[in-house]
């Protein structure tokens, strides 16, 4: 459940503010759905005040939770015969959840064998010019299904990576002298003019 309501509460934000607004849940033991939507909506504001915009976010926390009470009896083990597309239009059909939103909880919380697509995804494809800038989520997230196994385990390393990349290398001023990936690059470019010698 926690990944979940991460997933929602990192929008527009940073995970070291998520990790407050969930450290005040549980340490109000109200980590649950139930707890969740029984809090006074001005309680559950003020627990989660850390991840800003706090009013927003307390409704589409709540606004999720009463779609999988709902739907799912608010545990995910009864999304499990459920395809997974079918789960990604049901969450991208609740007000506030994007197709990241979404694919993060499909991946991290159910998963499931989707790759979420993110800031610094999209910045270290555009910068190695492997996708124009405007290239939109889906057109992004197809080149990781049809070029990997689609195996969530590798989706969730994958992501990890390109995120530990962008917090390192690729930030919005970029390190490249330091990349790993133009190192890399440079050493194929050498094997290439070695091998066709």
């Amino acid at each position: 459940m926690e990944i979940s309501l991460g997933a929602i509460l990192t929008q527009n934000t940073n995970w070291t503010n998520v990790e407050k607004a969930i450290a005040n849940l549980k340490r109000e033991k109200v980590l649950s759905p139930d707890a969740i939507l029984n809090l006074p909506d001005h309680e559950l504001e003020r627990l989660i005040r850390p991840a800003g915009f706090y009013r927003q976010k307390a409704k589409r926390l709540k606004t999720f939770l009463t779609f999988l009470q709902k739907n799912y009896m608010g545990n995910f083990t009864n999304t499990a015969p459920v395809p997974t597309q079918i789960l990604r239009d049901q969450l991208l059909a609740i007000n506030g959840i994007g197709p990241e939103t979404a694919d993060s909880i499909l991946l991290y919380a159910m998963e499931r064998h989707v790759f979420v697509v993110d800031a610094y995804t999209r910045r270290f494809l555009s910068r190695h010019n492997m996708i124009n800038e405007k290239a939109s989520y889906d057109h992004i997230q197809t080149l990781f299904h049809q070029n990997l196994p689609f195996d969530s385990t590798l989706f969730n390393e994958y992501h990890a990576l390109i995120v530990k990349l962008g917090k390192i290398f690729c930030k919005t001023k970029p390190v490249c002298q330091n990349c790993p990936l133009l190192h890399f690059q440079t050493k194929l470019s050498v094997m290439r003019i070695e091998l066709s010698k």
